[in-house]
């Protein structure tokens, strides 16, 4: 056996399917579904139920699953200290970002890390905060940029940026005039937020509701931009953070404030794993990302 077949193994179990198994591994149907009868005939123990259409583990199966992934990362372990023992920008990292700074902060930081590090090849992965978290513990990703959340307090955290939040209303709101909206002038308002999922929801309505607004339950976002439309069609207001405004007062029919007394914010960190030895790596990558958003 080898670390190939225990990444067939663990592709399997989390996939469920041959077909989608082989294409996360990069390899034929024919070629993963052999490998793992030949991993079954060389440790003497079924792993599947042959009997069944569906792809069910055995209880053997189930156990060895988890016990490859531990192997696995590892692995990954091991080979993460021999990199990391020079410190070098070189190589491999696999970084996740939330769906509320990824599109706004990638734009402007990867044209710059590409010149400032050009041995360093970045695998990009953007996903919701629980589903990045989870990545980042089982060793699929190497580090994360989302808003420092409870979710992410097991992990080592450098502070990246602290990005304050602005009011967005429709251009025709009584709003519309001023340059800054005190928190406190958003009582009793409804405000739109997005969906179930997203840390930047409990952020935001968590200034809003201090404030004395209501979240309006008759509608979810599922982005910051389906927000940014839902404004400007006069479906109602909402906070929206600095990386995602425009560089204009005004835009596309939404007007934006700055929201004081208090101003929201949020801190936009980049979070990994405490015993990962890429740690000089990590601070040189959020060091520089500080810097260009400077």
């Amino acid at each position: 056996m080898n670390i190939r077949d225990f990444e067939y193994l663990v592709a399997l179990a989390e996939h469920r399917h041959f077909r989608k198994a082989a294409e996360a591994c990069f390899v034929s149907q024919p070629t993963l579904s052999g490998q793992i009868r030949k991993l079954e005939d060389e440790i003497g123990t079924s792993l599947l139920e042959r009997s069944s259409r569906r792809v069910l583990f055995t209880e053997a199966g189930l156990q060895l699953v988890e016990q490859a992934k531990h192997v696995l990362k590892e692995v990954k372990t091991f080979c993460e200290m021999a990199a990391g023992q020079s410190g070098e920008m070189t190589g491999p990292m696999h970084i996740g970002f939330i769906p509320t700074v990824g599109p706004y902060l990638l734009p402007k930081i990867i044209p710059k890390l590409k010149d400032s590090f050009p041995e360093l090849e970045l695998y990009l992965h953007e996903a919701q905060t629980h589903q990045l978290v989870r990545q980042l513990e089982e060793g699929k990703l190497d580090c994360l940029v989302l808003a420092s959340v409870p979710e992410t307090a097991p992990f080592k955290e450098i502070e990246i940026y602290n990005e304050p939040m602005s009011v967005a209303v429709p251009c025709d709101h009584e709003w519309a005039h001023k340059d800054q909206v005190e928190m406190a002038e958003l009582n009793g308002q409804t405000v739109l937020s997005l969906g179930d999922g997203h840390c930047l929801r409990d952020q935001a309505l968590g200034f809003c509701f201090a404030a004395g607004a209501r979240d309006d339950e008759r509608f979810k976002a599922t982005s910051l931009e389906t927000l940014r439309n839902m404004v400007a069609a006069g479906g109602g207001i909402t906070l929206l953070p600095q990386l995602s405004l425009p560089s204009s007062k005004v835009k596309d029919g939404v007007c934006y404030l700055k929201a004081v007394n208090p101003t929201p914010s949020r801190s936009i960190v980049l979070a990994y794993r405490p015993g990962s030895p890429l740690r000089a790596r990590f601070e040189k990558l959020a060091k520089a990302i500080t810097e260009y958003l400077g």
